[in-house]
């Protein structure tokens, strides 16, 4: 019989060794299920590409500044500032897709340009063409085919360039005495 008794106990000692890891393996998945936190994968992100470029004869602008402001399912994702190259090209990689995207390019001598996308798709390329800036609208007046009041570039007041008119030759006066200091010279 104590063979058969060698035969139990090595038996019993390898169902041991196959029985009793399995069972810790099991109690550690269980525990890490409910403790600390659980992975959530970060939301896909579209690829979208600005091209900015003079509406009057479409060469890039290098330089300006594209803001993008997204939204997404009714949340405010920040907004972040891309600058265009020398090509006129803004790249950002960030911006969740399915998310609703304002898009405002701010370039010297030409009017701030805004416009709302929603990004569906992995990859979008969005032109920008720019005008040059136009007369102040109104609510109380028609604005259609108001033209540019200034040219592009620094806008300062338009002074005028015509000569200011000569004063008119003043009166002939007697002299008075020279104890009034207060008679203006004439001019």
């Amino acid at each position: 019989m104590p063979s058969r008794r060698a035969l139990l106990s090595q038996l019993a000692i390898a169902l041991c060794l196959v029985v009793v890891p399995s069972l810790f393996a099991l109690g550690q998945d269980d525990s890490s299920a409910h403790r600390g936190r659980k992975y959530k994968a970060p939301p896909a992100t579209s690829h979208i590409e600005v091209l900015v470029s003079k509406k009057f004869n479409g060469k890039p602008i290098m330089n300006a500044a594209v803001v993008f402001d997204s939204t997404l399912n009714g949340k405010e994702e920040g907004n972040l500032e891309v600058k265009t190259d020398p090509d006129g090209k803004a790249v950002i990689d960030v911006i969740p897709t399915g998310s609703k995207v304002r898009v405002q390019v701010i370039a010297t001598g030409f009017a701030t340009f805004a416009e709302e996308y929603l990004v569906s798709e992995p990859s979008r390329q969005i032109a920008v063409s720019m005008l040059r800036p136009k007369e102040q609208i109104s609510s109380y007046e028609n604005n259609e085919g108001k033209a540019a009041e200034r040219k592009p570039g620094v806008q300062e007041p338009i002074r005028p360039t015509t000569p200011a008119k000569p004063a008119p030759a003043p009166a002939t006066t007697t002299p008075q005495s020279s104890s009034s200091t207060n008679a203006a010279p004439p001019q």
